[in-house]
This record gives structure tokens, sequence and C-alpha cells, in this order.
């Protein structure tokens, strides 16, 4: 059984949810296991086939613990996962282009292939209350994220990517 990994940070919960949403629909297609960006070692992601990075934007950037993440991994496993499969969505309160653009360089750096288009799912947080505040993704939003775990782990599974 292929073994999809999503790994994600998550402030104020909203990246969490979209995470465990994907990791529920993953799971009834193969193997998914969901870790912390700061739980996540080298080990994990060459366990794994494939990955779904779930990540918020701070300060129109990859948050810290995220990047930290990348970071501390990314020389470690540096040609050793190339060719293998990502999905990536970012949680923003306002844009999120610029934290997907740093996450789909970073995956191109690993020679990762992107085998769904990554999404942005916006909050609309604008005030410093609104920001801290814990989120709720809408279940809309969280289908998309069960469509995007779905397909990734069916396509994992079946050995299409």
């Amino acid at each position: 059984m292929a073994k999809l990994l999503i790994i994600y940070h998550s402030r104020t919960g909203g990246t969490r949810q979209m995470a465990e949403a994907a990791l529920q629909a993953a799971q009834a297609e193969t193997d998914a296991e969901l870790k912390r960006a700061e739980d996540t070692q080298p080990e994990d992601l060459l366990a794994a086939e494939g990955y779904l990075f779930a990540a918020p934007e701070n300060l129109a950037a990859l948050s810290g613990e995220m990047k930290e993440f990348f970071d501390r991994c990314y020389y470690p496993v540096l040609g050793k996962l190339e060719g293998r499969p990502y999905g990536l969505m970012i949680c923003a309160g306002s844009d999120g282009k610029n934290a997907l653009k740093q996450a789909a360089r970073i995956a191109t750096g690993w020679r990762l292939k992107q085998v769904q288009p990554p999404f942005i799912i916006c909050t609309h947080a604008q005030t410093e209350e609104d920001i801290l505040a814990e989120k709720t993704i809408p279940e809309d939003a969280l289908e998309t994220c069960r469509e995007l775990g779905a397909a990734l782990g069916a396509g994992l599974e079946m050995g299409v990517f």
C-alpha cells in the first residue's frame, strides 16, 4: 500500500482543519499519515510515496514553522525524492499567493511532481482580532480539501503518478 504524508502547520486551526479533512478522505484510498511540520523529519519524507503540504500564510509568506520544516529537511532528502507526487493547499487571511509560490518553488527544488492544482482557502481575516482568532473553515472549502486528499490517495494507490 502506498503512503501519503500530509504535513501541516497551524496556529489558529484553519490549516489543521484543512489537513484533517484531506487525511480523512485520503485514508479511504490509501495509507495516509498526518504530521505537524515541527514533528516531521527527513526519514518521514523518505518513507512516503507522496505528499500533501498544508500551510498558512503569515505576513505574505509561509508560516515560520512550515518554512523551518522545509529548511531542516531540504538538504537531507535532496536527490532522493525526484518524481514523487505532491499537492499543496494554503490557508490565508487575504491573499496566499506568495506562500503558495514559496512552497511550490521548494517542491520544484526537490523535483517533486505536482499532480493536482494547488489552492488557497481565504479566511478574510483582516483585523488583529480576526487574524489571531481560532478559525472555522466552511464546509464547502473542507470538501475541496477532501477532494484533494482523495485524489492524491487514489492516484498513489493506483500507481498513476
